[in-house]
């Protein structure tokens, strides 16, 4: 994903359609460089910055590029630009709908549900039962979180409320694109994510949570959304300050679920205070099971926290980031989630919108509406789940 004077092939792609695919690619993080993430301390990574409207930016520059280069490069998008005009409009996708963008919230089918959890299983993972999480909360004994040393992301046990979210296609390759965790509602039913995760051009109508997934097998079963919120702000112009997002889950194949009792919750905390020792986790695309950091979540102005530890890529927005850890569980306090500036950052330095007012307001309103009601027998909902689908992204 380095920038270069020339777009790459795929596979034997046309260099034009090589090129338009760049444009319309969807990275949800940026990639570590080569030679690894500990090398690239002190040096940014190179990708593309989309503006408003477009593919999602991963929040590398391009610095040090020579202005002929530049120049080569911006020559470059007004030749394949052209081309992508002259083929015509791209394929609408169908797995992305309008919602309710003054509300900022989309109303999930089963049908879809359950379709994206079968595309899961038709892949390389499975599910097979983990005890339910029997722990509880340990009475206020916190576990001590130094800075990790060598300061870099690593390997980490998978944690029941963290896991991986999917947004499976019909391409037969049902990879994980982001991280999530499972918080604390009165209704035990809410996992929470990047708001870029979910909602790109339109809310993504197939997507799949598989909390503490390890080595192809999801220990907890998979969770499908009843219902996806995000601040009505994101979806305008994907406001920094706003990438946050809730979603209401149930049992795939069944009707509903509590999903924390049986992989347990973090806790969520709002307006915390910047600087305190904190534990960022997430799922690499390319690995099935967790890296983590202990570092110290840092202030980056007055809505955003930063994290500068290497080593979280692709696959990693939306992972938790936690403070005050419960010894008897291993939960925590969730003061942000890998988003907001720069759409969660780069290979060094990883970012949150702070969890302040507005959050909170969300979280409110993502934990007071009621359930889903099961569709009736006979109705056209149970039958085929059908409702009109986005606007095709420019």
């Amino acid at each position: 994903m380095s920038g270069s004077g020339a777009a790459p092939a795929y596979d034997g792609v046309p260099p034009a359609d090589a090129a338009r695919r760049l444009l319309v690619e969807t990275s949800e993080r940026g990639t570590t460089p080569a030679g690894g993430a500990a090398e690239a301390v002190g040096a940014r990574a190179a990708d593309d910055c989309r503006g408003p409207g477009g593919p999602t930016c991963t929040g590398r520059g391009r610095p040090g590029v020579p202005l002929r280069v530049t120049l080569a490069l911006g020559a470059l998008t007004v030749v394949v630009g052209s081309t992508v005009l002259a083929l015509g409009s791209p394929s609408r996708d169908p797995f992305l709908a309008a919602g309710d963008t003054a509300a900022g919230s989309y109303l999930a089918t089963r049908a879809d549900g359950d379709q994206a959890a079968a595309a899961v299983l038709a892949g390389p993972y499975k599910e097979r039962p983990a005890p339910p999480v029997t722990a509880r909360p340990g009475g206020g004994r916190t576990a001590p979180l130094p800075a990790s040393r060598p300061l870099i992301a690593a390997p980490a046990a998978p944690s029941p409320p963290i896991g991986a979210l999917f947004s499976p296609g019909d391409d037969g390759d049902p990879t994980h694109h982001c991280t999530a965790s499972v918080v604390h509602a009165p209704a035990g039913d809410l996992v929470v994510t990047a708001a870029h995760c979910v909602h790109d051009g339109g809310f993504r109508t197939r997507l799949v949570f598989a909390p503490g997934l390890h080595d192809g097998i999801a220990p907890y079963g998979l969770w499908v959304p009843t219902r996806i919120h995000v601040d009505p702000r994101w979806i305008s112009d994907r406001d920094p300050d706003h990438d946050v997002a809730f979603l209401r889950v149930r049992r795939a194949g069944r009707a509903d679920g509590r999903i924390e009792d049986i992989t347990g919750a973090e806790r969520i905390r709002f307006d915390a205070p910047a600087g305190r020792p904190a534990l960022l986790t997430g799922y690499p695309v390319d690995r099935d099971s967790p890296v983590s950091c202990r570092h110290t979540a840092d202030a980056q102005g007055p809505t955003q926290l930063r994290f500068p530890c290497p080593g979280f890529p692709n696959g990693t927005s939306g992972g938790p980031m936690l403070t005050d850890l419960d010894r008897a569980t291993g939960t925590g306090s969730l003061i942000g989630v890998i988003g907001g500036l720069e759409e969660g950052g780069d290979d060094l330095t990883s970012y949150s919108c702070r969890f302040g007012a507005d959050v909170a307001a969300l979280y409110r309103r993502a934990t007071s509406e009621p359930g889903p009601r099961p569709a009736q027998p006979g109705s056209r909902a149970a039958a085929d789940g059908v409702r009109p689908r986005a606007a095709p992204r420019s």
